[in-house]
């Protein structure tokens, strides 16, 4: 007889790396490219500081979608489909309980990685209402990004697959953005790209609700209006993938 499937954990190192990535993230991005590039004029570092930050944010709640298609992947695998089957439960419930709990580990990351940026110089110059909305923005776009993460777990045989399949489109999309240079440096036709980038919106987003640095001269619709091209981007991308993964579930489990 083969052993009865068991749920998933999440391992603490799987919480610990994913912690040291971002961190690794700020600090190298912080102090090596900090006085090198012009933000709004400046060369300051402590510009750049508070430039950067919300690509960091952002990248960070996006490239969780790959450990969250690996989980998923991982269950199929393991058989752990078989099991949930045979429980009255609606199809949907398995992935949207799994795409909540990857969005509280996502969550506890942002906070940790928060206290890292305060340490290194990023503050904010807005009230706390303003803060804590760039944060369920960063959340929100992460939740919608995990969903395409389910899609791909869904869609490979191996859990390896799906981390390397995660990660081959989230480097295009976080760098051919707003992220970490300013996209009016870009030669036109890349300019645009990053303006209508989702990931664009909601790093343009957040550095407004945290009065950083980083004011977008572009006339793009998303960078005038980064908030609302934000919410309607996540908005999107979650009833597309979410439908999309709810298929693909519903026949694995037939």
């Amino acid at each position: 007889m083969q052993p009865e499937p068991h749920p998933r954990t999440t391992c603490p190192e799987v919480v610990i790396f994913g912690l040291i990535q971002p961190i690794m993230f700020v600090v190298l991005f912080s102090y090596v490219f900090g006085g090198s590039l012009d933000i709004g004029g400046s060369t300051s570092p402590q510009v750049y500081r508070e430039f950067l930050m919300a690509g960091i944010f952002a990248q960070t709640v996006t490239f969780a979608t790959a450990g969250a298609g690996a989980g998923i992947a991982e269950d199929m695998h393991k058989g752990l489909i078989d099991r949930f089957r045979s429980l009255p439960m609606a199809r949907g419930a398995v992935l949207t309980g799994r795409t909540l709990a990857d969005m509280v580990q996502t969550a506890l990351t942002l906070l940790v990685l928060a206290v890292v940026a305060l340490l290194v110089g990023w503050r904010t110059h807005t009230g706390i209402g303003e803060v804590l909305g760039a944060f369920g923005l960063l959340l929100l776009t992460g939740y919608a990004f995990t969903w395409i993460g389910a899609v791909i777990g869904l869609s490979v045989r191996t859990p390896e697959a799906a981390t390397s399949g995660g990660l081959v489109w989230l480097f295009p999309v976080t760098f051919v953005s707003n992220a970490f240079v300013d996209s009016s440096n870009m030669t036109p036709w890349l300019r645009h790209i990053a303006d209508w980038n989702p990931f664009s919106a909601t790093v343009q987003a957040c550095r407004e609700l945290f009065g950083n640095p980083g004011v977008s001269t572009s006339d793009a619709w998303p960078m005038q209006h980064p908030v609302w091209a934000s919410v309607i981007y996540s908005v999107l991308i979650i009833v597309v993938f979410r439908t999309l993964a709810v298929r693909r579930y519903r026949s694995a489990a037939a």
